[in-house]
């Protein structure tokens, strides 16, 4: 699968931003027991280490993909190394530890979890393992002739078809997990780690080592990119909240974890000259004081706004909750905690009515013009909220297209008002709110011409 296209210009600067850096600094699931048997245990010529994808049932070059050394989508495998590099070491340095054997590096940069077979290699980095499961139980009978996908999930293997469940999975790095190694805090944030961000169904796209065919779908079910888009925002929000309710990752010392609030807010130029220059607007989201460091809400405006179409009965009770929290969020931690808490099980509703319903042929177009009307657009103030609303309504595209309700060539030919999107945030130095606004709504309009 390749992204409407192709990724150029500005595309390609912030998937490689967003996409690339992210999943190479964040990447393993851990694991919750049995024995890892390694990459290799999954390369032969029969099974996953084809040249060519060409196998009657998967294509069986997935290690190839796995390993492609300048793609996004071989990123995982590159994990480990990142811990080498001249900023893996800087990082290392600064904070007093040897990435390549830290817990609080490896937990991301490798797979972890369970006693290692014979042909593990912690260098694989970020292994079929890490998002697969431990294979030890179910690695002998999944290529049976006569074998079947439950019976893999039955003895162990981690059923990603499932949208909530590869939420989790992918969250546990690409967010944050309470396992260890797995909270990419301030602290090593400021030591040099780049800022996470994490969309499930572009990341996905990405990452994808396979084809959602026919027998795909027979065994796991039709795939719907809207659905995984949806529940992948409402799991962020509620896997944001939980951590941030936990003592231990909400507070360092006498400061809060700076990790759960939005970066450039604070992160600004600053000046002593005659003429100010403000970087912080009032948000219609947030009822904050006006300067208060607003907590990272970019996840919970996406859910806002997909609530209203796909989940309406629930949706202002979640904009209430989302308003209650950040009102508590200058009252003091423990208003805040009890807010966080309300607004988690809001958000663990709406997951699971998003991911029981059915999709039709036009909720992508629905949800991308909801992204960018006027009750949402007002909101995206900020550089991560207003990325995040991009690569949104990238992805919905492409989910189009890969649905076949909108032709390649009808998406290469709005590519330039995509494009434009992407450019304004392009960097979060020179990100202008409005300026932004305008591109994301020039890039809806034009998305909804073809509709």
């Amino acid at each position: 699968m390749k992204l409407t296209g192709g990724a150029r210009g500005p595309l390609s600067k912030i998937v490689a931003a967003l996409a690339l850096i992210a999943a190479v600094f964040a990447g393993s699931a851990a694991l919750a027991g049995g024995q890892l048997m390694g990459v290799a245990s999954c390369a032969g010529s029969t099974c996953h280490g084809r040249a060519e994808g060409n196998g009657a049932v998967v294509r069986q070059d997935e290690i190839a993909t796995w390993q492609e050394p300048s793609s996004p989508s071989g990123a995982h495998s590159r994990a480990y190394a990142a811990l080498t590099t001249l900023r893996g070491r800087q990082i290392g340095a600064t904070l007093g530890i040897e990435p390549t054997s830290s817990s609080e590096c490896l937990g991301c940069h490798a797979t972890t979890g369970g006693a290692r077979g014979p042909q593990f290699q912690l260098s694989d980095g970020v292994g079929c393992e890490s998002c697969h499961g431990a294979a030890q139980s179910w690695l002998p009978t999944h290529f049976t002739v006569g074998g079947s996908h439950a019976a893999n999930v039955a003895l162990g293997m981690t059923p990603l078809e499932r949208p909530s469940v590869r939420a989790k999975v992918c969250l546990d790095c690409h967010y944050g997990s309470d396992e260890g190694g797995q909270f990419t805090s301030h602290r090593i944030m400021a030591a040099g780690h780049p800022r996470l961000s994490f969309e499930l169904d572009l990341f996905s796209a990405l990452q994808q080592h396979h084809d959602a065919d026919a027998d795909y779908a027979s065994r796991k079910g039709s795939p719907s990119s809207v659905r995984l888009w949806a529940v992948g925002q409402a799991e962020a929000v509620r896997r944001s909240l939980s951590l941030f309710r936990q003592p231990q990752f909400g507070t360092q010392g006498m400061f809060p974890e700076f990790y759960f609030f939005d970066c450039h807010s604070c992160h600004r130029q600053i000046t002593d000259g005659p003429q100010r220059k403000l970087t912080f607007e009032t948000n219609p989201g947030r009822p904050i004081l006006f300067a208060t460091p607003p907590y990272n809400d970019e996840n919970m405006i996406m859910l806002s706004a997909v609530a209203r179409v796909l989940a309406p009965g629930q949706a202002s009770g979640f904009d209430s909750a989302v308003a209650a929290f950040h009102k508590a969020m200058g009252q003091g931690r423990p208003e805040a905690v009890a807010a966080a808490q309300k607004l988690e099980a809001a958000a663990a509703s709406l997951e699971s009515a998003l991911d029981a319903r059915g999709y039709g042929a036009d909720e992508a177009f629905q949800v991308i013009a909801a992204i960018t009307d006027k009750a949402t657009s007002p909101r995206f103030t900020d550089y991560a909220g207003s990325a995040q609303a991009v690569m949104a309504t990238d992805t919905l595209l492409n989910a189009m297209v890969r649905e076949n309700r909108v032709t390649v060539g009808a998406a290469a030919g709005i590519r330039a008002s995509i494009n434009r999107a992407y450019a304004a945030v392009e960097s979060p130095e020179g990100y202008n709110p409005g300026s932004f606004r305008t591109a994301l709504g020039q890039a809806a309009r034009s998305i909804e011409a073809l509709r």
